[in-house]
């Protein structure tokens, strides 16, 4: 592949530059390369130093140039990286020496005069050459950005992004790094003196090759491959009186989004974090709330564009538990046979056949949980809940973002809790519809725990063996006492039976 048309910037002093590295560390992550090039003086290690510290969170960390240790190795939040220094080499043969032949997998890599070891940089990287620009002032540089192999990409989309900020206004606005999720979405805080904004990088991808009837997992299971469906359905909860980020500017077609800061009060508290029984129970009025509303099937995109929700059927939520035999089960040294995977599929499918048939369609945002709720203390009632994380949005039970919220992935909600706040949401729709069948509501919670918690198994363990997540493994065993609460009901009684036999529980 050829490079990248330079992409050419004028940076008229230090705060530009930081900028700059803040906006290419948005769209980076483990494994990239980034060379950075110029003559003595030019400011490499300055720019270097800008990208470790806002990758760090942490703008007075020391972050001292490597021309005498060669290398620097930092372990930041998201991933290390690795600083080097290349000045003093004089052949490509003692980078091994240095820990740079081969480069550390899963870092990234920033490399200081990449040219004095050109034959051993990898096709795929990134360079940023910078000159002095004396005629704009002392600290004025100009930078040139390539891409090389796979790389060319990336800069195509750091161009796009640098015009959407200058376009929007929110070019020379300090930007504060955001922890990240386990999308591909990135996130940074855009700081003006006229507030904070968030910046949202969504990348239109597919989520793997396209191996379940022609699909990919993500169009197969209607998984957002992009960000419209984050503005159709942001417009839409606000529209129901609910507390969704406003789009303050948006790039449809690249994935960008400015949108309003919730800030970061949550709904959990201490060490291990616990629920705030208070702030559960108004995400429970909030969903009781919604769920009671006829909503649309169909939202305003554009004013010429709607976009359709898709629905939860049955062969998505089959496609979702296939993660369990697909990933978890080999990691347990349990994989199934053809009959039993048969058997397996079987059995969910007319299960889920019957029970979507049966129950009542509602929005499902499928991950409405802790990590995704920011409380809003300045706001009254459910307004007091924000939601930022729903794009994946479709149509169908209401009880499965309610077991999203009482069996939290990701912390343990202690089991009397779980059984108030699910009493708590019957009772308050049963307030307001007299015929609200409260049994087959608590039937139908146990059958969409059983599918979640299920499909999460899988779905962590290939978070570690496919994409190098290993910190999701911790919370299998959160996952296999809910699964196991669920599998206590009786509707259940087949399916508690098999996986006793067939699905063995988390390694500790």
């Amino acid at each position: 592949m050829n490079p990248s048309t330079p992409f050419s910037l004028s940076l008229p002093d230090e705060t530009a530059t930081a900028h700059l590295m803040a906006d290419l560390a948005l769209l980076t992550g483990p494994g990239d390369v980034i060379t950075l090039s110029g003559d003595l003086g030019a400011g490499k290690t300055a720019a270097a130093r800008a990208m470790i510290r806002y990758l760090a969170g942490d703008d007075e960390l020391e972050v001292p140039s490597p021309t005498f240790t060669l290398a620097q190795t930092y372990d930041l939040p998201s991933f290390p990286l690795i600083h080097a220094d290349l000045y003093r080499i004089n052949d490509a043969s003692e980078l091994e020496e240095i820990g740079l032949a081969p480069l550390p997998e899963g870092s990234v890599a920033l490399i200081e005069w990449p040219e004095r070891a050109a034959e051993a940089l990898p096709a795929d990287r990134i360079d940023v050459a910078l000159s002095h620009r004396p005629d704009l002032g002392s600290t004025a540089r100009a930078a040139e950005i390539t891409g090389y192999g796979k790389a060319v990409s990336t800069v195509e989309r750091l161009r796009a992004l640098r015009a959407f900020l200058d376009g929007s206004g929110y070019g020379a606005a300090k930007r504060k790094r955001m922890a990240g999720d386990a999308s591909t979405r990135s996130y940074a805080r855009l700081i003006r003196d006229d507030g904070v904004f968030i910046l949202m990088n969504s990348p239109k991808r597919p989520d793997g090759p396209a191996i379940y009837d022609g699909k990919s997992y993500s169009a197969a299971v209607h998984l957002a491959e992009d960000v419209k469906p984050f503005v159709a359905i942001a417009n839409g909860l606000r529209a129901q009186g609910l507390s969704a980020p406003e789009i303050h500017h948006a790039d449809l077609d690249a994935g960008f989004l400015v949108t309003e800061d919730f800030g970061t009060e949550g709904v959990v508290e201490g060490a291990p974090p616990s629920p705030m029984v208070e702030r559960y129970e108004a995400a429970t009025d909030m969903l009781a709330a919604l769920h009671e509303q006829p909503l649309p099937d169909t939202l305003p995109l554009t004013p010429q564009v709607d976009y359709a929700i898709p629905p939860f059927d049955t062969d998505a939520m089959l496609v979702e538990i296939g993660l369990m035999p697909e990933w978890y089960l080999p990691d347990r040294g349990a994989a199934l046979s053809d009959t039993l995977r048969a058997q397996f599929v079987g059995m969910w499918r007319e299960l889920l056949e019957a029970t979507l048939a049966a129950a009542a369609r509602t929005w499902v945002m499928r991950d409405f949980h802790s990590p995704n709720i920011i409380w809003l203390a300045g706001r009254e009632g459910i307004r007091r809940v924000g939601i930022i994380d729903f794009q994946d949005t479709v149509l169908g039970p209401g009880a499965y973002d309610l077991v999203s919220l009482l069996q939290d992935a990701r912390i343990d909600v202690p089991e009397q809790i779980e059984l108030n706040l699910l009493a708590r949401y019957i009772k308050a729709r049963r307030t307001n519809d007299a015929n609200f069948d409260a049994a087959g509501f608590a039937e139908l919670y146990a059958i969409m725990s059983a599918q979640r918690n299920t499909r999460l198994l899988g779905t962590f363990a290939r978070l570690n063996r496919r994409d190098g997540k290993p910190q999701y493994l911790r919370h299998q065993p959160r996952l296999w006492t809910y699964l196991n609460r669920s599998l206590a009901h009786p509707a259940l009684a087949r399916f508690r039976d098999w996986y006793a036999v067939n699905v063995p529980p988390p390694g500790v």
